[in-house]
């Protein structure tokens, strides 16, 4: 009977873990910026091309169904990746104004893992 209740408690705690939100729509996608006044600069006139835009093949900006596998590999890898270039994804975003950190912030605000102000 223990062992019964003990399941049971775990499976409930299991079902109040962590759940992925919706991906934004494209109308809301187009709206999202980071909230640092510069980042938000730098997204517009590079990032918010590819990320906002549907059919690009870029992860959708928010979209942690599609961020999340990147994210598990690692923040190292995904800022290697945007500063090297990966796949379509061009050499640093085509942001030239970009340095590492705000490549960083940029990340982090496209995969929906910004820390709380």
């Amino acid at each position: 009977m223990r062992g019964a209740v003990f399941l049971l408690a775990a499976l409930a705690l299991a079902a109040c873990g962590e759940k992925t939100p919706p991906a934004p729509t494209p109308e809301q996608a187009l709206l999202l910026k980071p909230a640092d006044a510069r980042l938000a600069g730098l997204y517009e006139n590079a990032c918010k091309a590819c990320h906002a835009t549907p059919g690009t093949g870029a992860p959708m900006v928010h979209d942690r169904a599609a961020w999340d596998p990147r994210w598990k590999q690692g923040e190292a890898v995904l800022l290697d990746h945007t500063i090297q270039g990966f796949k379509a994804m061009p050499a640093s975003g085509q942001c030239a104004a970009c340095a590492p950190a705000d490549f960083q912030g940029l990340i982090r605000f496209m995969a929906g893992r910004e820390d709380p102000a």
